[in-house]
């Protein structure tokens, strides 16, 4: 299928879309357009805020969890190059303060860690040697991501194939097809945008905000990454993602639904400091930690989920494809698959 299409937003999704669209149609005229491009600083754009890492949070016995294996997959792929692309392996430390069955991690259909098989296994924990509050716990082999050298990656990916890349906004999604009048599809990628984007205006979106900071690699170098919380989604959740011996390593957080500020509060990066510091003896003490920035980030999610699906625009072809929230790293090539399969269903009607 030849054609030309339009994909609106370039965080991690919509370059991710506009990489699967041409590798499908390589022929097809592409043209990525965006108010924030990789290298931009705005709460709103979500993606250079994250971690970021892959720990699925899909418990659905169905798309999201495709979607993330998708991505892992692809993810074990692009660590070949880890220079060049961000990725990395790495084995991950993940505790849980609420018993295994109440932890939201199970599947709600088989009652497992539906991953388990796909990253080759989990090593649980022995109670001993779990900290103090905490229920249980494993390690394993999975991926992280430095945003700094991924996003730009993708970027130069999505040049390199010949995609166009627009800064544009728009205020209505009328405004999008004006502009770029004719395509064959649209696809809407604009994440948090969504909310106020005339024409779609979904009020199931919603930001759920983080706030991170990122330090000097410590003395005593880290080699895996933490993650402890309550549950897999929590708004009390604390992590560590170290972005290689030199790149840093992002302490975090919290999710907070619904919250929409952007400003960094110091006092609760005080707070981030002491829980990470606890988590990862590696850190040494809170007050040595050598602070290179803070930020806050607004995760584009969604009640229900993420939006992927196909709606017509009179003569106009529209493809959703919003509202990962905080999974948008980890199912970024499975929700672009998805996105492009639809294209191929549309046209088969």
């Amino acid at each position: 299928m030849s054609g030309s299409y339009v994909i609106l937003g370039a965080g991690v999704v919509g370059l991710t879309t506009a990489l699967e669209l041409h590798k499908r149609y390589p022929d097809a005229k592409i043209t990525l357009v965006a108010k924030f491009l990789p290298g931009d600083r705005h709460p709103e754009y979500a993606s250079p805020w994250a971690g970021a890492n892959w720990l699925s949070v899909a418990t659905d016995n169905g798309r999201q969890e495709d979607w993330d294996a998708v991505t892992y997959e692809r993810l074990k792929h692009l660590a070949n190059d880890t220079s060049k692309t961000g990725v990395r392996n790495m084995e991950i430390y993940a505790v849980y303060d609420n018993p295994i069955e109440d932890a939201g991690v199970l599947s709600v259909k088989t009652k497992k860690i539906w991953y388990e098989s796909l990253v080759g296994g989990l090593r649980m924990i022995p109670s001993r040697d779990l900290p103090s509050g905490v229920a249980f716990g494993y390690e394993l082999d999975t991926f992280v991501i430095d945003t700094q050298v991924y996003l730009p990656w993708l970027q130069s990916q999505v040049l390199a194939s010949g995609i166009a890349i627009h800064r544009a906004m728009f205020d209505s999604i009328e405004d999008l097809f004006r502009a770029y009048p004719g395509a064959t599809a649209y696809f809407n990628c604009t994440g948090l945008g969504s909310y106020s984007l005339k024409g779609v205006e979904d009020k199931n979106v919603y930001p759920t905000r983080g706030q991170v900071m990122l330090v000097e690699n410590p003395p005593r170098n880290l080699d895996r990454m933490y993650f402890r919380s309550p549950r897999r989604v929590d708004k009390d959740t604390t992590y560590i993602f170290p972005r290689g011996p030199h790149g840093g390593v992002i302490l975090g957080g919290c999710r907070l639904d619904n919250v929409w500020d952007g400003k960094v509060d110091l006092g609760f990066a005080e707070d981030i400091k002491r829980r990470c510091c606890a988590l990862a003896p590696e850190l040494g003490k809170p007050e040595d930690l050598k602070v290179i920035s803070h930020a806050v980030g607004l995760r584009p999610s969604r009640k229900g989920g993420a939006r992927l699906e196909r709606q017509q625009y009179r003569s106009n072809l529209v493809i959703h494809n919003y509202g990962a929230g905080g999974a948008g790293y980890q199912a970024s090539w499975g929700m672009a698959k998805e996105a492009v399969d639809l294209l191929k269903r549309a046209a088969r009607l």
